[in-house]
């Protein structure tokens, strides 16, 4: 019998200007090339350019092929250019639709050339929220609806283009993959999409899959980033939703009314947004308190994890949220936004906050700077229940899923997976399925 071919679509940078999609992309590439069972291949396109991020994930069932020249080349390469001269081609292309205060070309659906289907796969993944029609059953992952949520931060032509990639997306495809229960209601509800067909897969930490540091790259991260002894970790890229301005207003409130003086270390790609920020640490009188390193190396991300007194988490909405479980596995005390998906995925390990207001952010910076007992209390917490999110898991349930949407027979540790919809014991437990 002919294995199944499953065809994974990881056309994007590997410069960290995906964010969280390009964490996820990569954990999962890299965790079913590492499943030691099963007859499956993985045909993993990389983009046109820059592919090379792709090969040291690969398992010895997987094979990279680069995908077809298109205009996200030539658009990555104008990046590339302008970023050498210091300027931003996302703020610039922004600047040009909000001022033209119209989408700037029809907004489609790109149609497959015969690429895909000349690769031989049985079905085919898009784990980003870009989506290709194609002539093969499609799994497709929207992360999350934020455009329907807070269509402030997004260009008419963004709102018109995501509408309807995410539509036609979850439509035809075979099955529509969330991070979290609150992602599957919202696309059920808000793109009235049938909820049988939209399956949850628990996400483990990308840092899992990362090699293991000691105590030199601790000392290394510390020297690099002159770190002082006690500091806070928001770990983000500089997205509108990712609230770091109300972060920010938090801190020099802890300031001005408690007398609290509070180093932030805010790590992740700087993108078109970045100058806002910038502006306001500025204007706030920030600047001796606040560092943006940046985009920081997976052992740097550990160490930094490691060294934080706490991890501070005020996004205004995520699909899963990967640095509370990353947080909550290397034993950071950690204080988040009180949003569903984060409820889901932090538990009772964490201090919720209201992050569409400085003073609980700061209220909860205040009792995790000067109450040691919840700092432990909240780490000890935190250790338990990071065991409940694995790779291998989140693994095998898109292999589950995989074979589901090619027409293939289930066992019962493939059903095991599907059916854990929710934050309980691994399949293992359940199933007796083999880790």
């Amino acid at each position: 019998m002919r294995p199944l071919k499953i065809i994974i679509d990881a056309q994007m940078p590997g410069d960290g200007t995906a964010g969280g999609v390009q964490h996820f992309t990569a954990s999962l590439v890299s965790a079913l090339g590492r499943l030691p069972d099963g007859p499956e291949e993985y045909i993993i396109v990389g983009p046109r350019h820059g592919s090379d991020w792709l090969y040291p994930l690969l398992g010895p069932n997987q094979r990279l092929v680069t995908g077809p020249a298109s205009l996200s080349g030539g658009v990555q390469c104008c990046r590339r250019l302008l970023g050498y001269l210091g300027l931003s081609l996302d703020r610039l292309y922004r600047g040009l639709q909000r001022a033209v205060n119209r989408p700037l070309f029809s907004p489609r659906v790109r149609q497959s050339s015969g690429f895909y289907e000349s690769l031989g796969g049985n079905i085919i993944h898009f784990p980003h929220q870009q989506f290709v029609a194609t002539g093969l059953p499609a799994i497709y992952n929207p992360h999350d609806l934020q455009h329907l949520h807070y269509p402030e931060f997004f260009t008419k032509h963004e709102l018109a283009q995501l509408d309807v990639t995410y539509r036609v997306a979850c439509e035809t495809s075979a099955s529509v993959a969330a991070a979290s229960m609150a992602v599957k209601e919202d696309v059920s509800t808000s793109l009235h999409i049938n909820p049988d067909k939209i399956q949850v897969i628990v996400l483990g930490p990308p840092t899992e899959l990362y090699q293991s540091i000691d105590q030199e790259d601790l000392l290394r991260t510390g020297n690099k980033f002159r770190l002082p002894d006690s500091f806070v970790l928001y770990p983000a890229q500089t997205w509108p939703h990712k609230n770091h301005l109300r972060l920010l207003e938090a801190i020099a409130l802890l300031k001005s009314k408690h007398g609290l003086v509070i180093r932030l270390i805010c790590t992740g790609n700087k993108n078109f947004y970045w100058p806002t920020i910038e502006a306001a640490i500025r204007t706030l009188e920030l600047s001796d308190q606040v560092s943006f390193p940046g985009f920081v190396s997976t052992n740097e991300l550990q160490a930094l994890y490691r060294l934080a007194r706490f991890v501070v988490f005020p996004s205004l909405f995520e699909a899963g949220g990967f640095p509370v479980i990353e947080a909550l596995r290397a034993g950071a005390p950690l204080a988040c936004s009180d949003i569903a998906p984060l409820r889901e995925y932090a538990g009772q390990a964490a201090l919720f906050m209201d992050a569409r207001s400085a003073e609980s952010i700061a209220d909860a910076m205040v009792a995790l700077t000067t109450d040691h007992t919840l700092r432990s209390s909240l780490r000890e917490k935190g250790h338990e229940w990071a065991r409940r999110f694995t790779w291998s898991a989140t693994a095998r349930a898109y292999r589950a899923l995989y074979r589901k949407a090619a027409g293939k027979e289930l066992d019962d540790d493939d059903l095991g997976y599907l059916h854990r919809n929710g934050m309980g014991p691994e399949p293992e437990a359940q199933a007796g399925g083999a880790p």
